[in-house]
């Protein structure tokens, strides 16, 4: 019911079957040219789908897979912000699951889904086994006779390993049919008697379902004017010519009449596609239970984790809010256009919350607390440059399996003989790419971090460094002039354990000075961040470096210590030039922070940045991706 304007059946003559192949073909020709310019493309996030951006609506099956062992199993599919779940299958090791959405395209929205099959279990959390990605706009793309794909699902762990195969369908719905296919589900709405046409009794119990008070006014002038040929009903066809035309004009429809949401009276596509992706998917399969953030979330959803969130030990959010005081952190992967969670062990969650997210946690550490840090740090660091800390490398890999690709990694796993040597880690080259490397004037992110931009120093405060006394003067210190960089752009990017720990230039330029302010080593999680309490970046140990460009005026890049991080280490000195992608230098074990500031109006950061940093959510960025250009290049633009 819900796709059968996608596989409409041939007439008999064939004539249905040519046209729709050769719209179909067609179709596919556009959805190529959507899929390359996506790639050029930088992320945008829009509320409303304009009609450019529009590529279709898709259908996703999940079928049934093959794994290695028996078990229970659920699947999960995430694709931008959106994750979707399975109902857990028989004990087997051939699930059958046939279990479907309908997804919205964008032509610059997210196109790659990730599929995740994890085994469940009822005492403990359910365990990812395998995955796989499909870049849907380019699998539609494809000139294919049949919807049916068999992929291989890989090991989180190690990527090269395959444990299992997964069949799946995808096809869309013809663009061209969406509103005729929309019509068609409204006008079974009230079609009491199902014989595909409306009487005015049930045409005016649509109008009043679509809960415009004007049209409910105009029932009879309405059904008059759908009725083009007088026969004294409403078909389907003109039913679709009236909604096309009132919703071009003035709106007939205020809300869905589905889920009662209120409906922009300023954009009919993104109304016709709400409601089409709101009603039943109605193909006779199951259809997937959604309303998750990340696929981890949709897992673990069962009585347990319906418990915590009731008792608070667990909840589910985008922004500030989910960094200071929920026990789940959620950043928007850049590369993937998706959500993904940051593995963080729920032990430390607890324990930071309780510490930093008071005054009397932070009371109760007393005055000792900045020695305390600075003393386990030391042990720490020395224990993580012993040889016996090796022993620790696969326990490490394991807890973050789905979250370091060890194919990037320069050297085997063998070559390392302390745990540091594996958490300073090179990456082979290539593996980074830099972008615009030639062009001096676009500035690219200094690591693979999870990242905020803000125009000012004030909107930083507003959306995320909630510290009290958090300042630019504050965070460079008295020895370098702070003065550039008052009202300047500021961009925080935050290294998780999990990360490549090696930081990199964000621009081309001269390294004037390096300037060392002691500090103490709190947490850089958001956790901190977030607390009023403390004043993270500004109380702990860094080493703030000063690169005058031709392009950016000067750029202050601040490197933050943390718990955890032993030492931070340079290997470009005073003097040197240098271009934008080189090493800087590395952290030691833990995680830790670069604060890059922009002198005003020297730089235009990339606008999904910005948006997602006004949402209080970060993002997920890699080396060498473009952070923005600089305002010199704009005006000549």
């Amino acid at each position: 019911m819900g796709h059968g304007s996608s596989r409409s059946s041939d007439n008999g003559d064939g004539s249905n079957s040519g046209s729709r192949s050769s719209r179909m073909s067609g179709f596919r020709q556009r959805l190529r040219r959507i899929s390359r310019r996506a790639h050029t493309k930088s992320t945008t996030r829009f509320k409303l789908v304009s009609a450019d951006d529009f590529a279709g609506i898709a259908l996703l099956t999940l079928i049934s897979a093959e794994m290695k062992f028996k078990d229970k199993w659920l699947t999960c599919v995430s694709l931008g912000e959106q994750t979707f779940r399975t109902e857990i299958s028989d004990h087997t090791d051939k699930p059958v699951w046939n279990a479907e959405k309908k997804v919205l395209l964008e032509s610059n929205g997210p196109h790659v889904a990730r599929i995740s099959v994890y085994e469940t279990n009822i005492l403990s959390e359910n365990n990812l086994v395998g995955y796989c990605e499909i870049n849907v706009l380019e699998f539609l793309a494809k000139d294919s006779d049949s919807d049916l794909e068999v992929v291989d699902l890989l090991d989180p762990s190690s990527p090269d390993i395959i444990v299992g195969k997964l069949s799946f369908s995808c096809f869309i719905e013809d663009p061209e049919e969406t509103e005729k296919d929309f019509a068609r589900r409204v006008l079974s709405i009230v079609d009491y008697n199902q014989d595909g046409k409306l009487s005015f009794s049930e045409f005016s119990d649509l109008i009043d379902a679509f809960g415009n008070q004007v049209a409910i006014d105009k029932k009879e002038e309405l059904f008059n004017e759908a009725d083009r040929n007088g026969d004294g009903i409403v078909s389907m066809d003109e039913l679709a010519v009236l909604l096309a035309l009132h919703q071009e004009k003035v709106q007939l429809i205020s809300c869905c009449p589905v889920c009662g949401e209120i409906l922009e009276a300023s954009d009919r596509l993104s109304s016709i596609i709400h409601m089409t992706l709101c009603f039943d998917e109605g193909s006779g399969n199951q259809v997937m239970t959604g309303g998750f953030l990340t696929d981890k979330q949709a897992a673990s959803y069962g009585w347990i984790f319906k418990f915590s969130e009731w008792a608070h030990f667990s909840s589910y959010k985008i922004g500030l809010h989910s960094g200071s005081n929920a026990s789940h952190i959620v950043v928007f992967d850049r590369s993937t256009k998706r959500l993904v969670e940051e593995i963080i062990d729920g032990k430390i969650i607890l324990s930071m919350r309780a510490i930093y997210q008071s005054n009397l946690g932070l009371n109760l550490m007393g005055k000792g607390a900045k020695e305390l840090l600075h003393e386990i740090s030391e042990k720490q660091g020395k224990r993580m440059n012993s040889p016996a800390s090796l022993e620790d490398i696969p326990k490490f890999i394991e807890f973050f399996k789905d979250q370091i690709n060890l194919s990037e990694v320069k050297y085997p796993l063998d070559n390392f003989k302390t745990f540091n040597e594996f958490f300073i880690r090179e990456l082979k080259p290539g593996v980074r790419p830099i972008a615009c490397v030639e062009c001096d004037d676009v500035a690219v992110c200094a690591a693979d971090s999870r990242l905020m931009a803000f125009k000012s120093v004030e909107e930083s405060i507003r959306f995320w460094i909630k510290g009290q006394k958090f300042s630019i003067q504050g965070l460079l210190g008295n020895e370098v002039s702070s003065s550039a960089f008052i009202d300047g752009t500021l961009v925080i990017f935050r290294l998780a354990p999990q990360d490549y720990h090696r930081f990199h230039f964000p621009v081309s330029g001269t390294i004037e000075r390096f300037v060392d302010i002691p500090g103490c080593l709190y947490t850089v999680n958001p956790i901190a961040v977030n607390s009023k309490y403390c004043n993270v970046f500004t109380e702990n140990k860094r080493v703030i470096s000063i690169i005058s460009t031709k392009d950016f005026g000067k750029v202050a890049f601040v490197a933050i210590g943390a718990t955890m991080v032993g030492s931070i280490t340079f290997t470009k000195e005073e003097g040197n030039y240098v271009h934008k992608g080189d090493e800087f230098g590395y952290f030691s074990f833990g995680g830790s922070t670069v604060i890059c500031v922009f002198e005003k109006d020297t730089i235009e950061l990339d606008e999904d940045l910005l948006q997602n940093s006004s949402r209080s959510l970060e993002t997920l960025v890699r080396v060498g991706m473009r952070l923005g250009v600089s305002t010199k290049k704009q005006g000549e633009i």
